[in-house]
């Protein structure tokens, strides 16, 4: 709660200190329970008018936050299948003793689309052992950032297997339906992964979402050399002391090592018709971003609703002491006629 006084508050504290300080002087001096009474209400509706002239309110809440729209929609698909969780993206450890993943250069090329394409609107979809739409389509990239920052590998218990392939149905679906709402729009489609295809089958081409978008990158992360993977449980995030993935092939667990698969990264590129990027730590996607033209951005402030006034709290009891206030001056008006009236007529 916050005053919004209709006078200066320190001028409203001189006029109330006056105004105080005469009726409590009176209300001392009076000498009938009558007198007391009048001037207590009157001690009680200077506080009142005080409260009144101060006007506390509740501010309003922000119905809309501010945001920046332009002409251009941005679709980020990220691979969050255990492999992302390979150790391969820089040998240096962070604060808390593990070397960053994969996945955690994902994070960082999230947060640098957030921030250069500002004014575009943005849809962040994950695949692991299904698709899942993290962020419905936003200009608010802040969402965006917030979505990316705490994206996490799949739990280790339920791998059971990867395919590059595994979103194309759920993006077909969602960019296919803003291009039947929109087919002037812009589009663009970042894919986000290091390639590796574990699943028996195939995996499916991207092709049929070539039509939908207009541009795009596929990007590439992690090493020819490979990385080990730590173990996820769905709850507690990996440490240093958290085993890693173990592979069984050879009979006798060993970790596991991931490697990416540039070629079929490259083919999925080529399958949408956008480019392919490689993805390290030493160096930033600030170049292939540059090339995307977000259009016209519009600046929307943020709208507020209504605020909640509480003047009107004090100004009822007020009202009723101005009725009795008037009660009593048409009282002693009557009376002071009424002994008027003799005096006349005897002067008469």
């Amino acid at each position: 709660m916050i005053l919004d006084p209709v006078l200066p508050i320190w001028l409203l504290a001189v006029l109330g200190a006056l105004l105080a300080g005469f009726a409590v002087w009176r209300l001392v001096d009076s000498d009938t329970g009558r007198a007391r009474l009048a001037w207590s209400l009157r001690v009680l509706a200077v506080l009142l008018l005080m409260v009144v002239a101060l006007r506390p309110v509740l501010p309003a809440e922000v119905e809309q936050p501010p945001s920046v729209s332009g002409g251009l929609e941005v679709y980020i698909v990220v691979d969050t299948t255990s492999s992302m969780a390979a150790e391969d993206w820089d040998a240096a450890s962070g604060d808390d003793g593990l070397a960053a993943t994969r996945l955690d250069g994902v994070k960082a090329d999230i947060a640098a689309m957030a921030e250069t394409l500002t004014g575009a609107s943005f849809s962040l979809i994950t695949f692991d052992a299904e698709s899942v739409q993290r962020v419905p389509l936003t200009s608010d990239a802040t969402a965006l950032r917030s979505a990316g920052d705490v994206l996490q590998q799949e739990i280790t218990a339920y791998s059971q297997g990867s395919t590059v392939s595994e979103p194309v149905e759920l993006l077909e679906s969602v960019i296919g339906a803003a291009a039947d709402e929109n087919p002037a729009q812009e589009r663009v489609l970042f894919y986000l992964g290091d390639g590796e295809q574990t699943a028996a089958t195939a995996p499916e081409s991207f092709e049929a979402l070539a039509p939908l978008i207009s541009g795009g990158a596929v990007l590439g992360y992690g090493t020819a050399e490979g990385g080990e993977m730590r173990q996820f449980n769905g709850y507690d995030r990996p440490t240093v002391d958290s085993p890693y993935i173990d592979d069984y092939s050879s009979g006798t667990p060993v970790p596991a090592v991931s490697r990416i698969d540039e070629e079929q990264l490259e083919t999925i590129a080529g399958q949408l018709g956008v480019r392919y990027l490689h993805r390290d730590a030493a160096t930033s996607i600030d170049s292939l971003l540059d090339g995307f033209d977000v259009g016209d951005v519009t600046v929307r402030e943020a709208t507020r609703g209504a605020r909640v006034e509480f003047y009107w709290i004090a100004a009822i009891p007020l009202g009723l002491i101005a009725l009795l206030e008037l009660a009593a001056l048409s009282g002693a008006v009557v009376e002071l006629r009424a002994a008027r009236r003799p005096t006349e007529r005897n002067g008469a």
